[in-house]
């Protein structure tokens, strides 16, 4: 998915500085971007109160929608380098495109995971024949410098590890949690689930002290660490956890997100993640050229023109709360 901000603003993330050694329950507020003729998604990271939780670095959360009779989700071809981008539905489908070649239809449950590296460029839609209800979340992980400039790729896994107890059911979409671990690749210690809660569940998660998370309310209104959470929000929890308590009254959904915190400092601009401003300009100068990213065949539309540079270049200072 793309930040579709025809003015984004110049993100500085990374470092340490702005981790919370403890745990923590800050409920951090969310941003409504249109996305297309008749999607708005709420975008939860980056935002004023949180920069990145691990090597997480971009959390929108969309839906549940009604799109029976309209054209739902329409992203047109646009770039992406250093990071990774997860795909992940509750309801609906996505058809995901790319300039390797790839076609591929995403529906609840799969997972999508496309590697950038040094340049890769896509599209996502919702099909012409679809379903009702469009519902998901589409996130980004920061590539360490070690792995940047890695070749991209595409990987769509549409079966992952899950785990039961206390009525909880939990899907391993990136990394490992209690045990089991998910197929895709990683390039930092992170972890993504989604976890299930039948109303009347009671339970506690096994987490690593180390990590820094978050916990995304996909629908109903699980409590978490006695925090009650709706549709949409996303609870900061911080460090030093060894489990998290979690308790549903009715039916919800959560994901989890966590990771080792992120020490490089990176730079966030429309949907690039580099170190320096150079690095984007060039960037963005080589997407409206036609060069390095490559072309997405099938998509029936132009693709996405990069928004302008701000005039101030501007250097990464590490996270910010």
């Amino acid at each position: 998915m793309s930040n579709l901000d025809r003015k984004p603003a110049t993100t500085l993330c990374g470092g340490r500085a702005g981790v919370s050694t403890g745990p923590v329950r800050d409920l951090l507020p969310a941003k409504d971007i249109p996305l297309g003729e008749s999607t708005v998604v709420r975008r939860l990271l980056p935002s004023l109160g949180r920069r990145m939780v691990g090597a997480w670095c971009f959390v929108d959360h969309y839906g549940p929608d009604d799109i029976a009779g309209e054209p739902g989700m329409q992203v047109p071809p646009h770039p992406h380098m250093g990071l990774q981008t997860v795909s992940w539905l509750h309801d609906g489908e996505v058809l995901h495109r790319d300039s390797l070649g790839s076609l591929q239809t995403l529906r609840p449950g799969q997972l999508g995971v496309m590697t950038a590296g040094r340049a890769i460029a896509h599209s996502e839609e919702s099909p012409r024949q679809h379903a009702r209800l469009l519902h998901g979340a589409q996130l980004w992980v920061a590539l360490p410098d070690a792995y940047r400039h890695t070749a991209p790729g595409w990987e769509h896994h549409p079966e992952l590890p899950r785990i039961t107890g206390g009525g909880l059911q939990a899907t391993v979409i990136l990394g490992r949690l209690d045990g089991a671990s998910s197929p895709a690749t990683t390039y930092t210690p992170i972890v993504g689930a989604d976890l299930t809660l039948p109303s009347g569940t009671t339970a506690c998660l096994p987490l690593e002290p180390d990590f820094e998370y978050a916990a995304l309310s996909m629908s109903g209104e699980a409590e978490v660490d006695g925090v009650p959470l709706a549709p949409g929000a996303l609870l900061y929890l911080g460090c030093g956890r060894s489990e998290l308590p979690l308790r549903a009254e009715v039916d919800s959904a959560l994901m989890l997100l966590g990771g080792e915190p992120f020490e490089e400092k990176i730079l966030m601009w429309w949907n690039f993640v580099a170190r320096t401003h150079e690095e984007i300009a060039r960037a963005r100068e080589d997407w409206m050229t036609g060069t390095r990213f490559g072309e997405v065949h099938g998509y029936h539309g132009p693709p996405l023109p990069a928004p302008v540079l701000p005039p101030v270049p501007l250097k990464p200072r590490g996270r910010a709360r």
